[in-house]
């Protein structure tokens, strides 16, 4: 039977430095994705890769006194042995300084100009360097890049520019229809923020730099970044502007999951497709916004001692422990943080007191009471239905999870089934059972069963954590590791002899490995160290904080609050603080700047326009410099850790008094 296909990319790395391990989440949930689609039987073509053009590359090059080749090269070969490092499978690795690439993004900016998509102009307004993105005055924040908070400057230059106006209504409808946009809130974003207000035309080739690709038919203009970049996950793939594709291109094309992180979803859910659609190319199936993978509380720091890199931390803690968090504790649409205690904590407390107990315990039983047999299950009991239930019923629970991208669930599914293989043990009680010989058949039936349910939980596990799954089924001497096995009980052959018992993961004592790391990462010189002092008192500043009075208060003194409904009508980072957001609330008859500690919860883009209650009669404060002037009321589910905003709903008057 043929195979299904099943194309999935993930953003290309920008090559400005080497990656650290927040970077790397996206490709582990991408290869994830990858093994387990193989195993559940498509046809997998997996890309990934390096993007390679710009003008901040240029700039790099020049302070490393190299060629922007040369300095591309080095950079994209760390990039490649990170992602090899994570045990990536990708099947073609790319890069966008390759001149087949680069023929086909010329072809297709003709053709786009040709068609009368592409036009030429003059662009002036603020460049961020950084972003490589140019911004109108109105969209500064304190005069400065909206995005990544850096100096923008004035640039004017000759420019050709992309009409994105001319499909507008199409993009809007097809992301309306469909699920085009994952997680959905991310799909709300984009259409309320930026597709509805209006799309202006799109800067797509600079002249003040020359690090890129060249229009053919103007030379002095460098293809922008944009079409560039994303056009890689069609040329590589065999699209041709003339119509003659690859085989793999129509085997393949649309793609399933454009798999990348939420600060570059506008690029690929408003660009890319409205770029598709001017070169009449089907649009991808889905695009995925990932959250992001944070360490500690974001901010990266040497006094922390959590600037985390891949190499060294699989060096540490082996990759399929490494794999394992970082799979495991991401949310499906918030950020995940990581930290080397939490680490630990689930090495020790999960995959060496769950999974690597569970498989220890039943191979040294079996070795002891059965000689390393495997017995055959021929005394079956009521008591064995639940556990063979959960077993058969674990992998089709999984393929639903990671077709809806969650990833997180699907491990947890396996590691129900392994905490209930545990209780199985203790409500079976093999030791007890060995001490009476009319209970040999039962106790052979009851290891067998564990046996079983440890063979499926590693073929179902090789998807996530792939050296730890073929060590558990090369214990059991298996070789029936195939997905459909898992689905029916009973793929271990009685009789057969165990494989050498291996160990999985070693308990970590964490007083001892955490001084061991911070004694590695102790600054080496006197010039790390006065950077370490200097950030340390950065540090050192607390934010202040709105005490929350818990005692029992009168009527009286509730009737001191003034309590006014709003709307949020701007929001922006707070500069001085990661965990801050600073809003403009519109309360009717004024505005007033609030400060509020919400960065964890809510993404920034999204909280325009909420509805809102303020205490408005709080004593302004200041907040790391910034002046807040009210306090916005939230509800909060400690068991979840989520709030949400308190709000008198639609159809209420600004500034009307809550009661």
């Amino acid at each position: 039977m043929t195979k299904k296909p099943y194309y999935i990319t993930t953003a290309i790395a920008y090559t400005s430095g080497k990656p650290h391990i927040g970077n790397l989440y996206e490709i582990v949930l991408a290869d994830a994705l990858a093994r387990f689609m193989r195993s559940y039987g498509y046809d997998v073509y997996f890309q990934t890769g390096t993007d390679e053009h710009g003008q901040k590359i240029e700039l790099k090059a020049q302070e490393a006194g190299v060629t922007p080749q040369q300095f591309v090269d080095e950079v994209s070969a760390e990039i490649k042995r990170n992602w090899e490092i994570m045990g990536s499978s990708h099947d073609r690795f790319i890069r966008t300084t390759d001149p087949y690439h680069k023929a086909k993004v010329q072809k297709m900016f003709r053709k786009l100009y040709d068609k009368g998509d592409i036009y030429k102009g003059e662009y002036e307004g603020m460049y961020c360097t950084p972003c490589e993105s140019f911004f109108t005055e109105s969209q500064l924040v304190d005069g400065k890049c909206p995005d990544c908070g850096r100096e923008v400057k004035y640039a004017k230059e000759e420019a050709y520019f992309f009409k994105l106006s001319n499909y507008q209504k199409q993009l809007e409808e097809y992301i309306e229809s469909s699920d085009f946009i994952q997680p959905e809130s991310r799909k709300n974003e984009m259409l309320n923020n930026f597709i509805r207000p209006g799309l202006k035309d799109l800067c797509v080739s600079r002249t003040s730099f020359s690090w890129g690709i060249p229009v053919d038919f103007d030379p002095k203009h460098v293809i922008y970044v944009w079409i560039d970049a994303l056009s890689n996950y069609i040329t590589f793939l065999g699209y041709d502007p003339d119509g003659n594709h690859t085989e793999q291109f129509n085997k393949f094309w649309p793609a399933d999951i454009h798999l990348i992180g939420k600060d570059i979803l506008r690029f690929h859910t408003i660009y890319w497709p409205i770029m598709l659609m001017a070169l009449d190319i089907p649009l991808p199936k889905k695009v995925f916004g990932h959250p992001w993978l944070l360490v500690g509380e974001g901010k990266m720091s040497k006094s922390k001692g959590n600037v985390i890199y891949a190499d060294e931390l699989v060096e540490e803690f082996g990759l399929d422990a490494v794999r394992y968090y970082l799979l495991k504790e991401m949310p499906f649409a918030q950020d995940g943080s990581l930290t080397y205690e939490l680490l630990i904590e689930r090495i020790n407390g999960e995959l060496v007191n769950i999974l690597g107990n569970l498989v220890n315990r039943t191979a040294a039983m079996t070795n002891k009471y059965f000689g390393g047999i495997i017995p055959a299950p021929t005394a079956k009991d009521a008591l064995d239905d639940e556990l063979i239930s959960m077993a058969t019923s674990a992998g089709e629970d999984i393929a639903a999870k990671m077709h809806d991208m969650r990833v997180a669930d699907s491990v947890q599914v396996i590691f129900n089934l392994l905490r209930r293989a545990n209780k199985y043990i203790d409500e079976t009680t093999p030791w007890v059972l060995a001490k009476d010989e009319n209970q040999k058949e039962r106790l052979g039936t009851v290891l067998y069963n564990l046996m079983e349910t440890i063979r499926i939980a590693g073929v179902l596990l090789s998807s996530f954590l792939p050296s730890t799954g073929e060590k558990m089924l090369n214990i059991l001497n298996t070789d029936v590791r195939d997905f459909e096995s898992t689905k029916t009980f009973g793929g271990l052959k009685a009789g057969e002899a165990l494989g050498e018992v291996t160990m999985l993961f070693e308990r970590i004592d964490a007083a001892a490995r955490l001084e061991e790391i911070q004694k590695k990462l102790a600054p080496k010189n006197l010039l790390e160290q006065a950077e370490v002092k200097e950030e340390a008192k950065e540090e050192k500043k607390e934010e202040p904080k709105e005490e929350v009075k818990k005692e029992e208060i009168s009527i009286d003194d509730f009737a001191k609050l003034e309590l006014r409904t709003g709307k949020i009508i701007e929001a922006k980072k707070h500069p001085k603080a990661d965990k801050l957001y600073v809003f403009k609330v519109d309360l009717g008859t004024e505005t007033r700047q609030i400060v509020s500690g919400i960065a964890k919860y809510f993404e920034l883009e999204s909280l325009v326009g909420q509805n809102v209650v303020v205490v408005a009669n709080l004593k302004p404060a200041k907040l790391r410099g910034e002046v807040s002037e009210g306090m916005i009321l939230l509800a909060e589910d400690m068991d979840k850790d989520v709030l949400s905003f308190v709000s008198a709903g639609e159809g209420f008057k600004l500034g009307s008094i809550v009661k």
